[in-house]
């Protein structure tokens, strides 16, 4: 019986803690947005590209789901035009890759070098960002890249055959910038498409 007094009074503090915590107010980027289509979060800026399907968290603050669509919209339109400037805008310079392919560059350079690389093979790439997931500072991203391989990969020449294959990535957003991501292509499609097999 005398351990009895020391785990109420344990419980008693743990609600009275519970119930404050509860009572303080959420940071503005963690309070639930309003209902909604979150298709609202989009930049409609011309010359980006736009999600075909968009999921957010909904306890996720508007202000930053809204920044890390944006984010994912900058980035993916670097991919679709080749353009630095929105690479740039999306990534911090301290960019990490976590999954750099051997050979490429470590941070935002990498990403510089394998666009300038493969549209070297592809000049008339194309990135669709089919589905877009924004959860917590996470950004998930299904791509569908697509174009015509009439220019030199690894020595081969192309003969105009059609490109489409997939990627997933994710992207980690610190506070203004992403991070660091993980990705994966799909190269076995990829290489088959291009003729280059084995």
């Amino acid at each position: 019986m005398r351990y009895q007094k020391p785990l109420i009074a344990g419980a008693v503090t743990a609600a009275v803690l519970v119930t404050i915590a509860a009572a303080a107010p959420a940071p503005e980027h963690h309070r639930p947005r309003p209902g909604g289509d979150p298709a609202r979060l989009v930049d409609r800026t011309p010359g980006l590209i736009r999600p075909v399907s968009l999921t957010v968290d909904g306890g996720l603050g508007d202000r930053r789901a809204r920044q890390e669509v944006r984010l994912a919209q900058l980035l993916y339109t670097f991919w679709h035009t080749g353009d630095t400037g929105y690479l740039k805008a999306a990534v911090s310079p301290e960019y990490k890759d976590n999954t750099l392919p051997a050979g490429r560059p470590q941070g935002r350079i990498g990403k510089e070098v394998a666009s300038k690389n493969f549209r070297t093979a592809v000049p008339d790439l194309s990135c669709e960002l089919s589905d877009l997931l924004i959860t917590g500072d996470k950004i998930t991203a299904r791509l569908v890249f697509r174009g015509h391989f009439t220019g030199t990969f690894n020595g081969v020449r192309g003969k105009g055959q059609k490109i489409e294959f997939n990627a997933i990535d994710i992207q980690h957003v610190g506070k203004d910038k992403i991070s660091e991501d993980w990705h994966i292509e799909d190269n076995t499609a990829l290489l088959a498409q291009m003729g280059i097999t084995g």
